[in-house]
C-alpha cells in the first residue's frame, strides 16, 4: 500500500481534530455531543481489539483503517478531557515523551548496558521511582486492572521475574507445572468443581510463565490457536458444502477425515 499523499503527520492530526470540533459544535452529532470519555471506553477497547486482529491477519489495509479508528477515539477523547479544563493532548503526548526519555537513558544519554536483564533491570527501577513519587510504591501498583486475565498473568509473571520473584531455573518451572497438573487431576477426581476450577487456574498461571520463559506470549499464542482452529473448521464446513455432505449429520470419525485433509492442505 503505497500513500502518494504529501500531507505532514502534524497536517493529518490537525485535520482530525478539525473534525472532532465541527462534530461537537453547534451544528455537530447529537450522538457525539453527548459522549464522555467514560462513554468512549468500549469503544476504545473494541476499536483496539480489531486493530489487534488486523496486525496478526497481516491484513495491511484493515490494520491502517482501525489504527485511525483508535486513534480518532484517543483524540475524542483528549478533546472533551480539555473541554472539562484537565488536560490536552499535548501535555500527554509531552509527558510520554519525557518518560520515554527518562526510561531509556542508553539511547537518550551516555548510560550503558551491558545485557537486556539489566536494561530491564534499569526500567523496574525507574518506573518505581516515578511512582513513588505519586505516592505509589507497590511492584504491581502500575498493573491495569481491566486486562484480560492471560494477559494479566503473563505481566503479572513477567515483573515479578523482573523484580526477583521467579523459578531458579525453567526446568523448575516444569516441575512446578507438572505439581500442578496433578494438584489439577486430583480436584478432578475429588468432584468439587469449585476446587477444580482453582487448581486449574494456577496450572494455567504455571503454563503462562513457562511460556513467557520461552519468549511465548500466551494471550497471542492462544489467539493464533483459536483464529487457526476457526480457519480449519471453516474450511471442513465448505469441503462438506462441495461433496453434498450435510455437515451437522456427520459423525466423529467423518469429520476427522475432513479436518485430516484440511490440515494436509
Amino acid at each position: 500500500m503505497t500513500n502518494t499523499d504529501k500531507t505532514t503527520k502534524a497536517e493529518a492530526l490537525a485535520e482530525l481534530f478539525d473534525v472532532i470540533e465541527a462534530l461537537l459544535g453547534p451544528d455537530g452529532c447529537p450522538w457525539d455531543k453527548e459522549q464522555t470519555p467514560t462513554s468512549l471506553c468500549d469503544y476504545l477497547a473494541e476499536e483496539t481489539f480489531e486493530l489487534i486482529e488486523g496486525i496478526r491477519a497481516g491484513n495491511m489495509r484493515e490494520t491502517m483503517e482501525e489504527m485511525g479508528d483508535v486513534l480518532f477515539i484517543l483524540m475524542f477523547m483528549s478533546t472533551l478531557f480539555e473541554r472539562d479544563g484537565h488536560f490536552t493532548m499535548q501535555d500527554s503526548l509531552k509527558h510520554n515523551a519525557a518518560k520515554m526519555i527518562r526510561r531509556h537513558p542508553h539511547v537518550f544519554s551516555d548510560r550503558n548496558f551491558d545485557n537486556i536483564q539489566e536494561l530491564w533491570d534499569n526500567w523496574e527501577k525507574t518506573k518505581k521511582a516515578e511512582k513513588a513519587e505519586e505516592g505509589s510504591k507497590g511492584v504491581f501498583d502500575s498493573l491495569p486492572k481491566g486486562l484480560p486475565p492471560l494477559l494479566r498473568a503473563y505481566r503479572i509473571n513477567s515483573k515479578a521475574a523482573r523484580n526477583g520473584f521467579t523459578w531458579d531455573s525453567d526446568e523448575a518451572v516444569e516441575a512446578q507445572y507438572e505439581s500442578e497438573w496433578h494438584e489439577w487431576r486430583q480436584a478432578l477426581d475429588s468432584g468439587d468443581a469449585m476446587e477444580s476450577e482453582k487448581e486449574f487456574g494456577d496450572l494455567i498461571f504455571t503454563l503462562v510463565e513457562l511460556g513467557r520463559r520461552k519468549g511465548i506470549k500466551a494471550n497471542a499464542a492462544l489467539d493464533f490457536a483459536n483464529q487457526k482452529f476457526l480457519t480449519r473448521f471453516n474450511a471442513m464446513e465448505r469441503l462438506a458444502e462441495k461433496r453434498g455432505l450435510d455437515f451437522s449429520s456427520l459423525d466423529m470419525d467423518a469429520m476427522n477425515a475432513l479436518w485430516d485433509e484440511v490440515k494436509q492442505s
